[in-house]
């Protein structure tokens, strides 16, 4: 049985991508700073027979990347695809003067850049690692700047450190794929744009008007185009970014 391990399993992407990797038969194991959560999302699936397991982990604490692989490794579970989408809303705040603390700055960049580095270089380095690929969560944001006509308070509503993290986050994409390429592991990225669930109905429209699908994804849209990048069916495809995002970025 195949291994996939998801970081941020029970935030908005990583909720949807636990069960539909579950539903395909995989093993998933998945982190998330709530034990609560987490006693949640295995008492849902585990008893349909599906393997699951949950690692409480904070990222942003120092060598927690490290607990995570002795936990892997307490477990005797080896992981053959990781996607790394594990982030923190906390980062996302914004001064009153529409700024950036420093702290907020730093705070993104280590969850989106630094995090998925630390892990995808230390599964890499286990003796005898299954790991064949590697897919890391960036956004529309990563390929292109924030659209001010999409916001009624563009500052707040689209902080910058989101945007420049997932741009760095594109770039570590390219190197892990030219380092790791010896040892046959393939490193891609996902460019979602907009999902709907937490923005109101003037907001939907007038995402509406900027992107050629006129429609924001939906939650279903999510899995496709990282299960493709897992699978062999994209064996020829590293360093890659797909954009699902409804062509936003193409005009």
């Amino acid at each position: 049985m195949s291994t996939v391990l998801i970081t941020g399993g029970t935030g908005k992407f990583g909720s949807v991508l636990v069960e539909h990797f579950c539903l395909k038969g995989m093993q998933v194991v998945f982190t998330s700073t709530s034990a609560e959560k987490i006693a949640e999302i295995v008492g849902a699936y585990a008893f349909k027979g599906n393997s699951i397991v949950g690692i409480q982990v904070d990222f942003s604490v120092e060598n927690s990347v490290q607990s995570v692989i002795q936990d892997l490794l307490l477990n005797d579970i080896s992981v053959d695809y990781l996607v790394n989408n594990a982030r923190s809303l906390a980062s996302l705040a914004i001064e009153p003067d529409g700024s950036v603390a420093r702290k907020n700055f730093l705070d993104e960049y280590l969850l989106d850049v630094v995090v998925p580095y630390e892990l995808t270089v230390a599964l890499a380095k286990l003796g005898a690692s299954r790991l064949k690929s590697v897919v890391n969560i960036g956004s529309q944001y990563g390929m292109v700047a924030a659209n001010p006509a999409l916001y009624t308070d563009h500052a707040r509503q689209s902080p910058i450190q989101y945007g420049v993290a997932k741009a760095a986050l594109v770039h570590l994409t390219k190197e892990l794929a030219v380092r790791l390429a010896e040892q046959k592991i393939r490193v891609n990225c996902v460019a979602y744009g907009g999902v709907e669930g937490r923005v109101d109905e003037a907001f939907k429209a007038r995402y509406a008007t900027l992107v050629p699908n006129q429609r924001m994804l939906c939650e279903a849209e999510i899995p496709g185009p990282i299960e493709f990048l897992l699978s062999e069916a994209s064996s020829a495809m590293t360093g890659q970014v797909i954009c699902a995002d409804g062509g936003w970025t193409i005009w």
